[in-house]
């Protein structure tokens, strides 16, 4: 997640709002993350229950949805 310090919020607005838009961003304060600012379409997927993820137990995995899981754990480990 993006951090943009408290004091920089005057001087930073247009970056932090661009930032905003693809993901939430942090706001710190002494260093720490105090606030988030989102996109409204963001915070809206998240107040009205329109998570679109979904859990599976391993066992009920066909083996195309294995393949594709084990695909993109890979490229998440080879990519970080």
């Amino acid at each position: 997640m993006k951090e943009f310090a408290a004091a920089d919020l005057t001087r930073k607005t247009g970056d932090l709002f661009e930032a905003a838009t693809i993901s939430p961003v942090a706001i710190t304060k002494h260093r720490k993350p105090r606030y988030v600012i989102m996109s409204m379409e963001r915070y809206e997927s998240l107040t009205h229950g329109q998570d679109t993820r979904r859990a599976f137990r391993l066992d009920d995995l066909d083996d195309r949805e294995a393949d594709k899981l084990i695909a993109d754990l890979q490229n998440s480990i080879d990519n970080d």
